[in-house]
């Protein structure tokens, strides 16, 4: 397959390319497109077959669910059959934060094939911000299956370059619409009623909207343990990103948890004898030395920590005899959660503990 690289300076100009884009999706077809999170391998979502291409294209486990991505809030209720506690909680989510970076997860319509949800009875809708991927759907007038626009278990792309770097060959066309904002994947919820006939949440993935903004909405937000730990090997995944590893460059990546300066210790005494890449933050750049060097942002900057990691991480593939990758292990508050969700999975849950002067705890 020739995949054909477009790129969309001008929404308006560009019009064209957004239709064709959206036949090539009718007619069953791959279109890689960008959002304000990252970018999206896009299929029919109600096409059985181009679901099936799109685990193909990425080589991803047929059990990992995908979410559909719609024009509008109120389109969800096409594809989805929530009762009306659950649906009315939805629709205050939509007004809180869609267009935007939150996905939720609703039982489906038969509209829906089990090949789109990974067998799954539910169905994760998504309504995205970017103004291309909005174009591309409306044009398209199905909702679009997109999980993000990277080989299996890479790290996710927020650049059309990431994409090409894994897809190329593998999909129809790539829709340029230049860097993401965010730089991580969008925060899952789902939305289940309690006995009292109150709906509530449980967090499933976390992203740019944080536990405490959906507790805004929300009285009762719970946090599922795949979170931060790794779901068991015989469990099914209830949304994208919970089960396999993810997110992972090529070089074993390992999380440090201590003091900052214990693990500046650690950090300098590994650059003096080990050919390493190093996530550092922005304060640490002058100690260590540029080689391998990777600044991530400042400490208490999370926005930019996010925006940044995927890409870092795949700076550090393109390095040459990198045999391991440091980096801070984040703190779970705050957009902090989703960065350390991420990352853990990234490292496969590899993490070392610094004592005292640097040296690591047994």
């Amino acid at each position: 397959m020739q995949t054909e690289l477009i790129r969309i300076q001008d929404l308006h100009a560009s019009m064209p390319h957004i239709v064709r884009a959206a036949e090539v999706i009718r007619s069953g077809g791959l279109v890689v497109f960008p959002t304000e999170t990252v970018y999206g391998l896009g299929g029919d979502g109600t096409n059985a077959e181009a679901a099936k291409k799109i685990y193909a294209a990425k080589g991803r486990p047929s059990d990992n669910p995908l979410i559909i991505h719609v024009a509008t809030p109120e389109d969800a209720a096409r594809y989805t059959c929530a009762e009306p506690a659950a649906y009315a909680l939805y629709l205050r989510l939509a007004k809180a934060f869609m267009p935007g970076p939150l996905t939720v997860i609703l039982p489906r319509q038969d509209n829906i094939p089990l090949s789109t949800t990974g067998g799954l009875d539910t169905v994760a809708v998504r309504c995205p911000s970017h103004p291309v991927a909005h174009a591309l759907i409306e044009a398209a007038g199905v909702p679009i299956a997109a999980p993000s626009a990277n080989l299996s278990g890479k790290p996710s792309p927020t650049s059309a370059n990431h994409v090409a770097t894994d897809l190329d060959g593998r999909v129809d066309m790539i829709l340029d619409g230049g860097e993401c904002d965010i730089g991580l994947e969008s925060t899952i919820v789902k939305i289940d009623v309690a006995e009292d006939g109150e709906a509530y949440l449980t967090l499933l993935r976390p992203g740019g909207i944080t536990c405490d903004a959906l507790s805004c909405v929300c009285d009762r937000v719970e946090v599922a343990p795949a979170v931060s730990e790794q779901l068991g090997k015989d469990e099914r995944p209830l949304s994208p990103g919970m089960k396999y590893r993810h997110y992972a460059p090529s070089a074993p990546l390992v999380l440090l948890r201590g003091e900052d300066a214990d693990v500046l210790a650690f950090l300098q005494e590994q650059q003096a004898t080990s050919a390493c890449a190093i996530l550092c933050y922005d304060e640490e750049v002058a100690e260590l030395r540029p080689e391998g060097l990777l600044p991530v942002g400042g400490r208490a900057d999370l926005s930019t920590q996010a925006h940044r990691l995927f890409a870092r991480l795949r700076e550090a593939d393109g390095m040459n005899a990198v045999e391991l990758i440091y980096a801070h292990l984040p703190d779970k508050s705050g957009l902090g959660l989703a960065l350390y969700n991420r990352m853990i999975r990234a490292a496969a849950h590899t993490v070392l503990s610094i004592g005292t002067g640097g040296i690591p705890e047994e």
